[in-house]
């Protein structure tokens, strides 16, 4: 069995060993760039440790496991240009560093690597780790256009932020459990269950990047805290908070909401302080910790011995920084 350590080193191999062979550096150095950041490698981790669950043979997926950061990096950079962000991981962004047509090129062209990726898969699974693919990349786009539709709504519900965190980061992490399931040589049943842990830790740790824009540490979390804030994003500590805001508090985080322009600062300063006088950390750190007890609620009924589970386990508690 691998454990998370030595899965990321074999995924860091495999996506420095990606080719590009399009014939324009301007095109691929924003991409070499974006991938040399570091990162979680979530997706490919989750995606190779869950193929060892069910066999100890993970070459096959190695290459469309990088596929999948891949493509979760071309979100980012897609993300950043319509976020009119300059800091991920604590370095310029694509569009920064380079332009705005030049990340948009390039996070294109990322795309379209990641599906050379997943090409590499054996012929016997190919069509149904490609179809697991789309469908996660048509419900990431659906989510993030959802995300951009609230920041113009001055009320949306916990049911639809819950919708479209489920479709813009956890269909990617349920997919990524679902491919690995394939690799592993899984049935249908268990493909299902590691499907479903995949798109509850999904909400889990996007519900948790929720709470670090405001309440992380800006060396660790990579960017500016506050960033959701001053972009008007109804992340879910806002939702949460004018679900549970007095009258007074919810006519002034409207109004912060939907100020022009304005001190970003004060901004930033304000909203948090009605988060704190609602308790909202407390509040999204317990609900996070509801949405990783039950993706292991589904990892326990997948059926293959308690060990071959363990280092799943272990690399939650390590990502999260407590244990479940």
């Amino acid at each position: 069995m691998y454990n998370q350590d030595a899965l990321k080193k074999i995924v860091e191999k495999a996506i420095s060993s990606l080719s590009y062979d399009t014939g324009s550096d301007r095109l691929t150095d924003p991409v070499k760039y974006v991938l040399s950041m570091g990162g979680k490698r979530l997706r490919p981790v989750l995606a190779l440790m869950t193929c060892n669950i069910f066999s100890d043979k993970i070459d096959d997926a190695v290459i469309p496991a990088a596929g999948l950061e891949v493509f979760h990096n071309f979100t980012l950079v897609h993300d950043d240009i319509m976020d009119k962000a300059d800091i991920r991981r604590n370095l310029p962004t694509v569009q920064s560093k380079w332009n705005v047509n030049q990340a948009i090129l390039s996070g294109d062209v990322m795309a379209f690597i990641a599906i050379d990726c997943f090409l590499q898969s054996p012929p016997a699974i190919m069509h149904k780790v490609l179809r697991i693919f789309n469908r996660a990349a048509i419900d990431v786009c659906t989510g993030q256009q959802l995300d951009m539709d609230f920041e113009k709504s001055h009320i949306v519900s916990l049911d639809e932020y819950l919708v479209m965190i489920g479709l813009k980061t956890a269909a990617l992490t349920a997919a990524s459990a679902r491919i690995g399931a394939c690799f592993g040589g899984a049935n249908d049943k268990n493909c299902s269950l590691a499907e479903e842990f995949g798109k509850n830790l999904g909400i889990a740790f996007q519900i948790q990047d929720d709470l670090l824009d405001l309440y992380g540490d800006t060396h660790v979390f990579g960017k500016a805290l506050g960033g959701d804030i001053i972009a008007n994003k109804k992340t879910f500590l806002f939702v949460k908070a004018m679900e549970l805001a007095g009258n007074a508090q919810k006519k002034k985080l409207l109004e912060l909401y939907t100020a022009g322009e304005t001190d970003t600062s004060l901004k930033i300063k304000a909203v948090k302080s009605i988060y704190d006088e609602l308790g909202i950390k407390t509040i999204t750190e317990n609900i996070a910790g509801e949405y990783v007890r039950s993706a292991l609620s589904f990892l326990d009924l997948i059926e293959v011995v308690r060990e071959r589970k363990a280092g799943m386990t272990e690399m939650i508690n390590a990502l999260l920084g407590r244990d479940y």
